[in-house]
């Protein structure tokens, strides 16, 4: 999808109506796969959008890249969602909770279960915002049986929080060059810088190991 997002920036089709028409469903169906199975950068996706969006003439565009990209990350969230909520509820245990619990380490789960508690399903929202801070959180509610209803709540304030965030990447980095791939490549570059930057600070913070053997005469 970024290289699609490219290349439409670089060599935009002689009818914007074609290229809605294959990149709209595109950026949906990604969007969709990234909340169910994270590991596509869909934030790079709706930052390159928008940035393609900014430099189309139809005024609407980037208010469709907005409201695909938040309903897509919806959808797969509340699916992601029942799928662990209905397998935490059957005698047989859930392996969509098991598979997320793999990905989240017990100290980032811990915290989220704090947050959780003090904040209820508010939370939500910040743990879109923050670069790998929704499977922690979505499985803090997933191990406290958040009921699926209150879940959608505050999930859909968290996915329009989401797209209108990284929209706002794409569109500052449309407005910074003339030529659409260069915004593109600034957006998806600050997207990925953004997604790195917890993992930095982790490493950062952790105290050096020592050598074998040190300390010992």
């Amino acid at each position: 999808m970024i290289a699609f997002l490219a290349s439409a920036a670089a060599n935009p089709p002689p009818s914007q109506g074609a290229q809605q028409a294959i990149g709209y469903p595109t950026l949906f169906l990604l969007v969709v796969l990234g909340s169910l199975v994270p590991v596509v950068p869909t934030g790079a996706l709706v930052s390159g959008a928008a940035v393609v969006a900014f430099h189309q003439t139809e005024p609407v565009a980037l208010a469709v890249v907005f409201g695909v990209a938040s309903l897509a990350a919806f959808l797969g969230d509340v699916a992601l969602y029942w799928l662990g909520l209905r397998g935490v509820r059957s005698r047989g245990g859930s392996r969509v909770l098991h598979r997320l619990q793999d990905r989240v380490d017990d100290r980032t789960l811990a915290r989220s279960q704090r947050q959780l508690d003090q904040h209820g399903a508010a939370v939500l929202v910040l743990s879109r915002l923050i670069p790998a801070g929704r499977l922690p959180v979505m499985v803090a509610c997933l191990l406290a049986e958040m009921p699926l209803r209150r879940f959608v709540r505050g999930d859909v304030v968290a996915c329009l929080a989401w797209a209108a965030s990284y929209q706002l990447i794409g569109i500052v980095g449309g407005s910074l060059f003339p030529e659409p791939w260069q915004g593109v490549a600034l957006a998806v570059g600050l997207t990925f810088a953004i997604a790195a930057g917890p993992a930095l600070v982790r490493r950062l913070r952790r105290p050096p190991q020592e050598a074998p053997g040190a300390g010992h005469p």
